[in-house]
């Protein structure tokens, strides 16, 4: 990690790269967005160099990210990883405080209750909980079931097909992918890798 922050530093120095230089944490948004999801794809692929490569690229980001932020004056590398170790060390009492669990189920709740405490005992809303960055058709499954959507069936998907309007609008687009994601989560389909690989496949890849 050291010689990867070293190497951004020396982008983005004044007589660095411009395009570097240029970027701020917000400008750099989508690019987490799309080395996770190319990270996500390389999982899926189980080569090694493939998985290797992608996830060096999502670590560029954390890099990136950090080294922007040194210069701010805001945070560093260090808070961040100090973050992480000390999230996973607070989070998993019965490794490293000698709590006794009864097995994985009980590690997460005990998770879920420190998690809890950790935000002052605030409890979020199950939309709260669903990250707003992510794609549109998972963070749709994700919030009909945190917030418990009747799924609806075929039948539903036909009756969004029916615009009460000429053309369709953004907002019938909107009810009709809605109406899908519904069915899909009602037959236990994943919605965001049915249409990635239905995408994939017209396409021939």
């Amino acid at each position: 990690m050291k010689k990867l922050l070293e190497t951004m530093r020396r982008l983005r120095a004044p007589d660095g790269c411009p395009w570097d230089r240029e970027q701020t944490h917000e400008s750099l948004r989508p690019y987490l967005l799309e080395e996770a999801a190319e990270a996500v794809d390389a999982l899926a692929t189980a080569d090694p160099m493939i998985m290797a490569d992608e996830l060096g690229d999502v670590l560029l980001q954390v890099a990136f990210h950090a080294v922007v932020a040194e210069e701010a004056g805001t945070f560093g590398y260090e808070h961040i990883e100090a973050s992480i170790v000390g999230k996973l060390v607070r989070r998993h009492p019965h490794i490293f405080e000698g709590v006794q669990v009864t097995g994985a189920d009980e590690v997460k709740r005990n998770w879920d209750r420190i998690k809890r405490e950790e935000r002052g005992g605030t409890e979020l809303s199950p939309a709260d909980r669903v990250p707003r960055g992510l794609p549109a058709l998972m963070r749709a499954a994700e919030l009909g079931k945190k917030l418990g959507w009747e799924p609806g069936g075929a039948e539903a998907v036909v009756r969004a097909l029916e615009p009460t309007q000429p053309t369709l609008t953004e907002e019938a687009v909107g009810e009709l992918l809605l109406a899908v994601v519904d069915y899909a989560r009602a037959a236990g389909v994943d919605p965001e890798l049915a249409l990635r690989r239905a995408a994939d496949a017209r396409a021939g890849l």
